[in-house]
């Protein structure tokens, strides 16, 4: 029983998440958000493929960290969860991880421009936000993460870092937990835009290597991550469901 209600709380988190995210503008049609299973590190939890904003219990699947669904029911999954699944097999400290074609992000991702912590509560997303090109591995293709093979390579290049940008598709984002998740994917966005906004302005003055070891230290600590939580959720009206 205890498992189960474990499992339980933990979609409810996840359905939370899909929420909050549509509702911070990070993800629009597009876009997904995973967990880790709670009691099998090689599975994961994440929705079948629908709009984030529209994710209920009742769309949440498992699966392999191949991408293969535990119970698919008929419902059809995400095209690019092996995002998920590579990531998670590559770092086991990774608990969620969220992909998201946030267009503030776009910019850095294909002019060579680096995404760098402006802003304290900016600080998670790290101080070296790198690169990936699909193209440079594999060809033209639609940008799309679509095969374990693309993923692997996806999730070496964000190597243990918070956050990756992809060229002309958007970013993944890796937390130690979802709500940790969630902040860095909804963070990247504030960032990115605060950035364009300065770079108009003069020389940007960015945080020290010293000021996001803090910073990050700072918004990951439980009260901010609680404060965090309940003001998202409360925006995006989490208590109905």
């Amino acid at each position: 029983m205890k498992s189960t209600q474990e499992t339980g709380s933990f979609i409810r988190e996840l359905v939370f998440a899909n929420r909050i995210l549509a509702r911070e503008g990070v993800v629009d049609a597009f876009g997904h958000v995973s967990v880790r299973h709670p009691r099998n590190p090689d599975r994961y939890l994440l929705a079948r493929s629908r709009s984030p904003e529209l994710v209920t219990g009742d769309d949440i699947m498992e699966f392999s960290l191949d991408g293969n669904a535990i119970e698919g029911r008929g419902r059809r999954p995400y095209g690019e969860r092996m995002i998920h699944g590579a990531v998670y097999e590559l770092r086991p400290e990774v608990h969620s991880v969220v992909h998201n074609h946030a267009q503030e992000l776009i910019p850095f991702g294909v002019t060579g421009a680096k995404l760098r912590p402006i802003m304290h509560v900016c600080g998670p997303i790290g101080a070296a936000v790198p690169i990936w090109d699909i193209r440079k591995k594999f060809g033209d293709t639609d940008l799309l993460v679509i095969n374990m093979e693309q993923g692997r390579d996806l999730a070496r290049r964000l190597g243990d870092g918070p956050l990756a940008l992809m060229r002309g598709h958007g970013c993944v984002v890796a937390g130690r937990n979802l709500r940790e998740a969630v902040m860095i994917a909804i963070y990247a966005q504030v960032n990115a835009r605060l950035q364009l906004q300065t770079t108009q302005l003069g020389k940007p003055r960015f945080l020290s290597a010293g000021e996001i070891e803090k910073c990050t230290e700072r918004q990951f600590s439980p009260l901010a991550l609680e404060r965090a939580w309940e003001y998202w959720c409360a925006r995006a009206g989490c208590a109905a469901l």
